[in-house]
Formats: C-alpha cells, sequence, structure tokens
C-alpha cells in the first residue's frame, strides 16, 4: 500500500515529530489564523496529533481522520493523556464523508502532496469545498517544488524509550516530470542489542505543485478570496526561499 505508515513509521514519525514541535511558527500561524472560529474544525491527515492537540488546547473545537490506524492509535493516545477525547476516524482523502459541515478544514505541513495522482486531488478539494459551511474557510501548506529535487540516499537514526535504535533509510527511486510525482523507498529498521528484530518497506509518494497551478485547482473546485503565503507570514508573497507555501481559501 502506497503511502502507508504501518508501526515503524509510525513510531518514527512520533519521535521526529512529537505533539507541538514546530519548525517555524506553523502551530502559532495556524492557531492566529483559526482564533475566530467558533465552529468545529477538521484536520484531514491527523497523524500523531502533532497539530491536533496544540489548537486543542487554544480551545477550538478539531476533529480529524487519518487512513493509517496506527498513527490513529498514537493520536488517541496521546490525547487522552492530555483529557482530550475528539472524534477521530479511519478515513482516506478520496472518500472521506461527515454528515456535519465544517467552519475551517486545515491540511499543514504538505499532507496535501500524500495525494499522487491529480484528478484524485481535484475530487479531494471539491470533497473539502462540500464539506465546508458557507464562508467557511481552507487553509493547506504545500512543500516547495525545490524539496523534491534532491535525489539522494537519506539514513535517519532514533533511541527508543526502551533501549531499541530506530533507523530509516530513504532512496528516491522514481520521479515523474510529467505526473509531477516522486517515489520513495523508505526502510525502517528496529535494532536491539545490536540485531535487527524488526524491518518495513513503505513505497512513499509525493506530488509537487507549481503555485499558480494550485491557485487554478482551487478556484476549479469552488473557492475564492485566496490568499497565498510565505512560510507561515499571512499575507507576504512566497519567494524561492521560502520552506512552506500556504494557501488559505473561502468556500462562496
Amino acid at each position: 500500500m502506497n503511502n502507508r505508515y504501518g508501526s515503524l513509521a509510525a513510531l518514527v514519525y512520533d519521535l521526529d515529530k512529537p505533539v507541538g514541535r514546530t519548525f517555524g511558527r506553523e502551530i502559532e500561524f495556524y492557531r492566529s489564523r483559526l482564533a475566530d472560529c467558533r465552529g468545529p474544525v477538521l484536520e484531514p491527515g491527523v497523524g500523531n496529533g502533532r497539530f491536533l492537540i496544540p489548537l486543542l488546547q487554544a480551545g477550538l473545537q478539531v476533529e480529524g481522520f487519518d487512513a493509517s490506524e496506527e498513527m490513529l492509535e498514537r493520536c488517541r493516545a496521546h490525547c487522552s493523556e492530555r483529557g482530550f477525547s475528539p472524534r477521530l476516524e479511519r478515513m482516506r482523502f478520496q472518500d472521506f464523508a461527515y454528515a456535519d459541515r465544517f467552519e475551517a478544514i486545515i491540511v499543514p505541513f504538505g499532507s496535501f502532496q500524500l495525494i499522487g495522482d491529480f484528478d484524485e486531488a481535484l475530487a479531494v478539494l471539491g470533497r473539502f469545498h462540500d464539506h465546508l459551511m458557507p464562508g467557511g474557510r481552507l487553509i493547506v501548506d504545500l512543500d516547495p517544488i525545490s524539496d523534491f529535487f534532491a535525489n539522494q540516499v537519506r539514513v535517519r537514526s532514533w533511541p527508543t524509550e526502551d533501549g531499541d535504535l530506530v533507523t530509516l533509510q530513504a532512496q528516491q527511486v522514481d520521479i515523474d516530470h510529467i505526473a509531477q510525482r516522486k517515489v520513495s523507498h523508505l526502510r525502517y529498521e528496529r535494532w536491539r542489542d545490536t540485531r535487527l528484530i524488526e524491518t518495513q518497506l513503505e513505497l512513499f509518494t509525493l506530488r509537487w505543485w507549481g503555485l499558480n497551478e494550485f491557485e487554478l485547482a482551487l478556484k476549479a473546485a469552488g473557492f475564492g478570496d485566496i490568499v497565498i503565503s510565505g512560510s507561515h507570514e499571512y499575507g507576504r508573497a512566497p519567494t524561492r526561499e521560502d520552506w512552506m507555501i500556504t494557501f488559505e481559501a473561502r468556500r462562496t
């Protein structure tokens, strides 16, 4: 399964991106942009809750879904430890469905790019539009295109609480410039007392978007009042140095 996020991937995600960890001012940015929300907020691809929980702590009504049960288990545990019990569902971008409508939908930190097919991505934007209240907002982070062209093998490691060592080797195996899609092999290993005790290989696919392309896709899905921001500085036009590009749009 593509972009599976199995047990070792979920563990590595938790070790590398624990709840509340920031790489810039992304949590502050989302808190600020959602400060006036009085209705429910949806986070698709909620992962381990590293964004959801700080927003809950800020008093927002946030819930989420994820395709990975292993990630949801970690999210539920982290929420429970902090006294929260938001609605968390196992669903995919491509076919999620709620009877409710949301005041905002947020997709932080490039999770939207896990949708590798252009037509599927357009359909998901339409589903977002349909699940928003009139005037509701969609906020999506996208990685800049430059992040997709570093063809190298990366190996990283993390110690676990019980003394094991978990490693991740990421290697690009295909890049399709026509489909704007990059495929990598992610090899996860868990070591104990110098012995390999568990390993998992995952296929990881990301799609890159041009700035104008994504703006046009939002408009085609029925969104308006689009604001594009660089590196979580609201309203500042992106430059080639920005590490993240954020699109905020409203259901018109």
